[in-house]
């Protein structure tokens, strides 16, 4: 054998959906089977979507979709190629499980052995763990089988496949984003490979899950390390390599790990048959993908976040409170180039205390974007307000209670629009107010969807400028980005009145947030101690905030919510 073929469908699985799902891979075999594959792979559970969570303890749920297991392995009657799929096993427990199907028939089933239990995952809650590799043996060429954590860890089960005399790992995989993540698992995949002397296929899911989204970015990688094949980051595609087999051979000359070590590793092995005809297989351009850089990278993963949370949902259209600043205006953005200008309203909502130059901006945005946009002052009903609590409030002086009136106003008039049209109101806040509680709850805070909720505000404008720049035109008007940032609820108020500049607030809260550096130690680093205790404070005890706060996509490697999980009630202070 010269070489074998790999087709690694990369496309967007729905949890849950798990007929439509098993529809969409039944159609994908079908289309991909053209290039006459030796193995088509498809992504970690895709035959129910990943993350299941707690469907996974409905019995309904697993015998649905064992139900449409069969009908695909039945499908598949015909097709040659070996598919490799994700999906829910039920034995004495169940498993988060890889069907080895080919020509109608059940070749073999992987049991997932390493289950992470950290971060985003939850996999002990629901799942028994494998205890025995599985190789598929294919014209005497051994190919391993795993799942995702399975091939992360040095010496675990892909290691085991490779030392048992696996030329080629397959991992099949549903790993979430988080800044620069995809290029984090093509160096830990690089080093697999030429530390196996194996190939590896690597095929990560793609789509968005409530708070997760899934960049795709799968791979091939040669046994000495080179990457061979790239799918695209954040797009569905299908990713088709021809692997020499002849080199790897060669490599594997030069290793006595495997001589020594072969026969101290238990792994199951079911055998292929060979269909294909390797002279006439249609030839194939390989994609190889660029790497984006940082700010398209994130600007991608919103979009996608935003477009799957909003059609997987069942909306159309969505709803953004337009102030005229840097948040609203990169929420805009991001929502037409997710679901089309036509999906996306604006409104502005102006008070006594809105400048001219925030007005005009938020209208020269709507104007750039060319969506619809409808204007509401708020002040009538901000004064009716102040007068039916006159008798209440006498005798005490303003203070943040008329401020936050003023957001709940707009969360009112925001969520008056969404029940009447059916419009999902996309929420603006970013990171670094969402960390230090410069939110309203019940105000700004009031909508079904926080787009850029993990997002530091000083990679906001990051983003923004990438943005414009890729646009080729100023979208964004110039003056949102040099204005200095206000929430505009007061005269003459701009958030470095009660926050310390942004750039140092994030430098602070990363460290705090992100690597839970204490006190002690973020000052060691240069930061004046007052403002990182009263950063510390404010982050504490704000937690109560941040569990009322609508899901959004998650970028960084700890977001709040899910990566981050701290008591309300809590009297530990540092």
């Amino acid at each position: 054998m010269k070489k074998m073929r790999f087709s690694l469908v990369q496309k967007n699985f729905t949890v849950g959906g798990i007929t439509e799902n098993a529809n969409k891979i039944i159609s994908n075999i079908n289309e991909v089977k053209n290039f006459q594959p030796d193995f088509i792979l498809f992504p970690e559970l895709a035959l129910v979507g990943y993350p299941p969570e707690d469907l996974l303890l409905k019995r309904s749920f697993i015998d649905k979709n064992i139900e449409e297991l069969k009908r695909v392995v039945n499908a598949t009657k015909g097709v040659n190629s070996v598919v490799i799929l994700g999906f829910v096993d039920k034995e004495d427990d169940i498993f988060n499980s890889a069907a080895v199907i080919q020509n109608g028939e059940m070749m073999g089933v992987y049991h997932k052995i390493l289950l992470p239990n950290y971060g985003v995952f939850d996999e002990k809650r629901y799942f028994a763990a494998g205890t025995t590799p599985l190789s598929v043996d294919y014209d005497g060429v051994k190919v391993g089988i795993s799942i995702c954590e399975d091939i992360w860890v040095p010496n675990g089960p892909a290691t085991d496949e490779a030392l048992s005399g696996a030329m080629i790992l397959l991992n099949i995989s549903s790993s979430p984003y988080h800044f620069l993540k995809g290029l984090a698992r093509e160096e830990m995949l690089r080093v697999r490979a030429s530390d196996s002397r194996a190939a590896v296929v690597y095929l990560n899911s793609i789509g968005g899950q409530d708070e997760l989204v899934f960049d795709g970015h799968s791979i091939v990688v040669d046994e000495s390390g080179k990457i061979i094949g790239k799918g695209p980051d954040f797009e569905e595609s299908i990713l088709t390599v021809d692997i020499p087999i002849s080199t790897i051979v060669n490599a594997n000359l030069h290793d006595p790990r495997k001589r020594e070590r072969k026969g101290e590793i238990t792994v199951q092995s079911v055998s292929a048959k060979v269909y294909k005809d390797e002279e006439n297989r249609p030839k194939i351009e390989v994609m190889n993908s660029i790497p984006l850089q940082l700010e398209e990278e994130i600007f991608k993963a919103l979009t996608l976040g935003v477009r799957d949370y909003v059609r997987k949902n069942g909306f159309e259209k969505v709803l953004i409170g337009l102030s005229g600043g840097m948040d609203s205006s990169l929420v805009a953005a991001v929502a037409v180039e997710a679901l089309g200008k036509e999906n996306v309203v604006g409104i502005l909502m102006p008070s006594i205390y809105s400048s001219q130059s925030s007005v005009d901006d938020a209208q020269k945005l709507v104007n750039n974007l060319d969506i619809k946009a409808y204007t509401v002052s708020i002040k009538n009903v901000f004064d009716s307000y102040l007068k039916a609590l006159n008798p209440i409030f006498s005798n005490t002086k303003p203070n943040i209670t008329e401020e936050n009136l003023q957001a709940r106003i707009r969360g009112n008039y925001l969520m008056a629009l969404s029940n009447k049209f059916g419009w999902i109101v996309l929420t603006t806040g970013n990171k670094s107010e969402m960390s230090v509680g410069y939110a309203t709850l019940y105000g700004d805070m009031a909508g079904g969807f926080a787009v850029i909720k993990d997002l530091y505000k000083t990679m906001v404008y990051k983003v923004a400028r990438w943005y414009n720049s890729n646009k080729k035109r100023e979208i964004i008007p110039e003056n949102v980005f040099i204005k200095p940032p206000s929430a505009e609820l007061k005269p003459g108020q701009v958030d470095q009145d009660s926050l310390p500049p942004y750039d140092i607030l994030d430098t602070i809260l990363d460290l705090y947030v992100e690597k839970d550096f204490s006190l002690n130690e973020i000052v060691e680093l240069g930061f004046d101690e007052e403002t990182v205790k009263k950063t510390i404070e404010m982050v504490d005890k704000n937690e109560y905030k941040r569990r009322q706060a609508p899901p959004g996509v998650k970028l960084t490697i700890r977001a709040f919510g899910r990566d981050r999980r701290l008591p309300i009630t809590n009297h530990y202070k540092q």
